[in-house]
């Protein structure tokens, strides 16, 4: 009886707990849309129960407030895109945790471009390019494609393929970057990149990526690689170990930007393809803002002339920048042709 007794008990002071526990409810509400620059709102509102002991508010696992529960904050500490917030409540011996988001915007509508043709060069319409890059007088280009994907420093002039290397039949070849002397490869689903030498192309290292879950595009600043994975994330890596630092989300001032893929850091902006549009973004590093937009349709519609591409998949990929020349160079998967342009501000 009195073991019975005890049961009994044990059980109802775990119900009562478990529905004492039930009882709080919370409600974060936060102000959606944000431009950026502007405050955004973040409320908490215990709706039942008790008065808790206190609530951490976070956005991006950055704590914003110390006792308020009703706070703003300045959304250029963020930068565009969606951000979650996060309320974590604590009362006697226990926490519960709420969520939400704010989504923040662009200021302003991107600029457009239109473009002037300054020269044309012939370009192997075998090539499914990736990634392209100028360096010391030649491009040095990447293909895609199980069991087609190749490495290869090529003329400009002629398109005349000076040397090559094909990457093991089992990768998806990407995007390329050279970043002292060496050439970091992409591969697409594998969250793998290859380390290069820039001289031989004899293979000196392998790194992978963790937190992105492919690898599309690929670029440099002076100090790190930046990388696209087809999202509207762009990420930051470590130069040394490659490994994945922090990402920015590219937004205009309507919406976000995904399927970003090959991408080039020309004075100080990210100029990046859109997979399936024949356009270039332009893009801020450090707030992800889109300030630019070039579409470069005509271009393919040159190509096509020639050739029967591919409606869906033979588009635009492909930007080198000359820096000493100040010369940009563009094209496509398997176009014939490769581009010199100028920008021109409409």
């Amino acid at each position: 009886m009195r073991i019975f007794t005890y049961f009994a008990l044990t059980v109802f002071i775990i119900s009562i707990t478990s529905c004492n526990s039930s009882q709080y409810k919370f409600k974060l509400n936060t102000s959606k849309k944000n431009t950026l620059g502007q405050k955004a709102t973040i409320n908490f509102e215990q709706l039942t129960n008790e008065k808790i002991d206190s609530v951490h508010l976070f956005v991006n696992k950055k704590r914003v407030n110390k006792n308020e529960t009703n706070i703003t904050i300045n959304t250029t500490d963020f930068g565009v895109g969606k951000h979650i917030v996060t309320a974590l409540a604590f009362y006697p011996n226990k926490s519960k945790k709420t969520t939400n988001y704010i989504e923040i915007l662009a200021k302003k509508t991107p600029t457009v471009y239109s473009y002037k043709i300054i020269n044309t060069f012939p370009h192997d319409k075998e090539a499914y390019t990736q990634g392209l890059e100028y360096k010391d007088g030649f491009l040095y280009e990447t293909t895609g494609r199980r069991g087609e994907s190749t490495l290869r420093k090529v003329d400009v002039k002629t398109g005349n393929i000076i040397q090559k290397v094909s990457l093991d039949k089992k990768y998806f070849g990407e995007g390329m970057t050279i970043f002292n002397n060496k050439i970091y490869w992409l591969t697409w689903q594998a969250r793998k990149g290859f380390i290069y030498d820039l001289t031989t192309f004899k293979q000196t290292g392998e790194f992978n990526y963790n937190k992105s879950n492919e690898g599309w595009g690929l670029t440099h600043n002076d100090t790190e690689l930046i990388k696209s994975d087809g999202t509207n994330k762009i990420w930051f890596l470590n130069a040394t170990n490659q490994a994945e630092k922090r990402n920015i989300q590219v937004y205009t001032n309507k919406y976000a930007i995904d399927n970003l893929n090959e991408i080039e850091l020309i004075n100080g902006k990210i100029y990046a393809n859109k997979w399936q549009q024949n356009s270039i973004l332009i893009i801020n590093p450090k707030t992800g803002v889109v300030e630019g937009v070039a579409n470069l349709t005509g271009l393919r519609d040159i190509v096509a002339k020639d050739q029967n591409l591919e409606p869906s998949d033979d588009v635009l990929n492909g930007i080198a920048y000359d820096k000493e020349n100040n010369r940009l160079f563009v094209t496509g998967k398997h176009w014939g042709k490769l581009f010199e342009i100028e920008l021109i501000q409409k």
